[in-house]
């Protein structure tokens, strides 16, 4: 997953020259860091530092964009785009810290400048794109653009920031403008409340048990934390089972007693659907009725229409048309599975049907059977620093030629947090990456990647990259063991890392990850191909307290098991994106009163409500559309999945893990960032368009 932080759309960190600030040379922003590559002095950045920055920021950058405006030379490329580009730079510097802060090391003084900041920041970028003497400049240079002799990446630039401004209201009456400048306001908080709720939900959710034997099934050592996190709740002697941000909880595949697992379930399922303060469903009303009116103002149906104009989709229909294909055949293996485990509960004597608390527990037993071994049999292979160092580093190594060294000396905003200097084959150094991956109560679930710095010759800058996971952290002492799809989520935030390393453009506007939506999983996708590779899983598939490797046997089962439960991965996927397009495709005299209403006739509708496997993500904790970036977007990861199945093939069939096909992906594909139309991209790299047959193939689809 990608999160965007600032406002970067318009300005970019740099070391270029830029005017001064008024700031207190006491403020951590007040000049460009002096660290490598512009690594974030985060020693010395302290909260009162955030709000002045940003009011100064916004204050430089509104006067360079003023002055671009009234410019009385006539528009030209330099003077107007490029001019663009290099404006803002303590705004990004600043933004860029304190977004990616805010989701990774939070605390009230974040919270409180985010819920003041937000509206600032939205009318701020409103007040840029909305001008019309700005636009005026832009769209000459655009109507005249065949005249211009500018090379492919310019005049694309060009082509970009004329769309970006359109989209974004340049063309409105003044009336209109502010019209939207109030719902982008207004949605810029209500994206704000949605997400810090989440967070206090998922904190005050957490299943709290009064005896060790109610947690029966998980490990000594997890109780054990489960007794700490309680302690550290002032509930002493009691037994706290924090909630993650997905449906699905991991202790649901391990609790042995089943009104304990029906309660942890229930206690996710109904996270900010319940009343209390952090109740999310007037947020999805509200934010569902505004971003439909922000449609219509710009002349589109809904805001799906309008969010996927500018995606590698291009229609509601398009992705209306991937997600019922896959529907039928989802949930049909979905509930053959769902069969399967109920067999086994009437082979038990349980005495009930299969239910959403139950499927983990039971399909692990299924796997048990049918190929002779437990994901648990996995972990002690799976030891975190080897994971990353003889896994994730060395594929990355063997595909393309980077090489890691960690440091120690630069500052960090967590003591678990660690840097690595990245260095590219011919050793020139390439990038700064950062891992943080354990899970804290500060830190928003699920993983993803950022850049605090991104690439750009303009800019005179190189990546500084940053990885989140979330991790339980064991006890001092204890080795991090990662679960199978922990072990796919390195290797999966990695590849979006790539995407910011390997990013080899002129402007900032296209640097590293800035794709559309539907395209930018794509990468990170293939990357997790690499994790059962087999020179790979041999590199680091090693017992954590032998040294042995992984027996053949049993990676030989957990290649031959990966298709085990792909009806319930997909169909709760499924579920999740179609919520995603059927809030985003309401106009706004659709809203309904009835937030759970809504989502289980919509479920209904589309044939995947199989209750057993409830949506990945419900509506009033589903962050990535109501408060991220993926709002009409959330197909995105299977429509990215047809291309990144389509490149396993490829390097599969070119030799896999070459140097040659490594250099050639990223010649391609990993170092255009968003310099052109990305479906073209992928046809330059591929020779074709994608194809559909190896997407099915890997989901298990193709039985009729």
């Amino acid at each position: 997953m990608i999160i965007a932080a600032g406002v970067a759309a318009i300005c970019s960190v740099a070391h270029a020259a830029e005017p001064a600030s008024m700031l207190p040379a006491s403020n951590a922003f007040a000049k460009a860091s002096t660290l490598p590559f512009g690594y974030p002095p985060f020693d010395q950045i302290k909260n009162e530092d955030y709000g002045p920055a940003f009011a100064e920021g916004m204050r430089i950058n509104a006067a360079e964009i003023e002055a671009i405006a009234n410019n009385k030379q006539p528009a030209t490329f330099e003077n107007t785009i490029v001019a663009m580009e290099k404006s803002g730079q303590l705004l990004s510097r600043v933004s860029s810290v304190f977004g990616n802060l805010s989701g990774a090391n939070t605390n009230d003084s974040f919270k409180a400048l985010e819920r003041d900041l937000s509206p600032k920041l939205a009318a701020h970028s409103d007040a840029i794109r909305l001008n019309a003497k700005l636009y005026a400049r832009i769209k000459s240079l655009y109507d005249k653009r065949a005249k211009l002799h500018l090379d492919a990446e310019s005049l694309y630039l060009l082509e970009r920031y004329n769309t970006d401004f359109v989209r974004a209201g340049a063309k409105l009456s003044n009336a209109n403008k502010e019209k939207l400048k109030a719902l982008n306001s207004e949605l810029a908080q209500l994206s704000t409340s949605f997400a810090q709720n989440v967070l206090e939900e998922a904190n005050a959710s957490a299943l709290i048990v009064d005896t060790r034997e109610e947690l029966a099934g998980m490990s000594d050592k997890a109780i054990d934390a489960a007794a700490v996190a309680a302690k550290a709740r002032g509930l002493e002697g009691k037994f706290a089972i924090p909630v993650v941000n997905t449906t699905g909880q991991a202790n649901l595949a391990v609790l042995t007693n089943r009104a304990v697992r029906e309660r942890l379930m229930a206690a996710s399922m109904a996270r900010g659907s319940h009343g209390g303060k952090f109740d999310n469903t007037q947020v999805v009303l509200k934010t569902a009725k505004l971003r439909a009116d922000k449609a219509a103002l710009l002349g589109y149906a809904n805001f799906a229409a309008y969010s996927l104009e500018d995606q590698t989709a291009h229609t509601p229909e398009a992705v209306n048309k991937m997600l019922s294909e896959f529907a039928r055949p989802a949930v049909a293996n979905a509930k053959k599975e769902g069969a399967e485990i109920q067999a086994v509960i009437d082979k038990e004597k349980g005495g009930f049907q299969l239910a959403a608390q139950d499927w983990s527990f039971y399909s692990d037993k299924v796997r048990a059977e049918r190929f002779n071994f437990d994901q648990n049999q996995l972990k002690p292979y799976f030891e975190l620093n080897n994971v990353l160092v003889n896994g994730v580093f060395f594929a990355a190594n063997k595909v393309y030629g980077l090489t890691f060294k960690e440091r120690k000396d630069l500052p960090v905003y967590d003591p678990d947090v660690r840097v690595w200097d990245v260095f590219d084959a011919d050793g020139k150094q390439l990038a700064i990456f950062i891992g943080d991956y354990y899970a804290r109560s500060n830190k928003r679930g699920g993983a993803w990647m950022n850049a605090y710095v991104s690439q750009s010759k303009l800019m005179g800058t190189q990546p500084v990259i940053a990885n989140h996971l979330n991790i339980p952290k064991p006890n001092a002492g204890e080795p991090t063991l990662l679960t199978y799809d922990e072990l796919r989520t390195a290797f999966h935030e990695f590849g979006h890392a790539l995407h910011g390393m390997f990013s080899d453009v002129n402007y900032p506007r296209f640097a590293g990850t800035r794709v559309p939506r539907d395209f930018v999983e794509f990468p990170s996708q293939v990357n997790e191909m690499w994790s059962v590779w087999p020179e790979v899983l041999a590199n680091y598939a090693k017992h954590y307290q032998t040294g042995a490797p992984m027996p053949q046997e049993l990676l030989d089962k957990v290649i031959a098991s990966k298709k085990f439960n792909e009806g319930y991965r997909t169909t709760e996927y499924l579920a999740a994106s179609i919520l995603d397009q059927k809030w985003h495709q309401l106009g706004a005299k659709q809203i309904p009163a009835d937030v759970l209403g809504f989502e289980a006739a919509s479920l209904k509708a589309a044939g995947v409500d199989y209750a057993p496997v409830p949506p990945r993500y419900r509506t009033t904790y589903f962050s990535h559309v109501f408060a991220g970036g993926y709002s009409a977007g959330y197909y995105g990861y299977l429509w990215s999945e047809k291309l990144d199945a389509d490149t396993v093939n490829w390097f599969t069939e070119n030799g896999g893990m070459l140097r040659k096909n490594g250099d050639w992906f990223r010649k391609m594909l990993l170092s255009r960032g968003g310099t052109m139309d990305a479906m073209q991209m992928f046809r330059n790299f591929r020779g074709r368009d994608a194809q559909i047959e190896p997407l099915l193939e890997r989901r298990g689809l193709t039985e009729k």
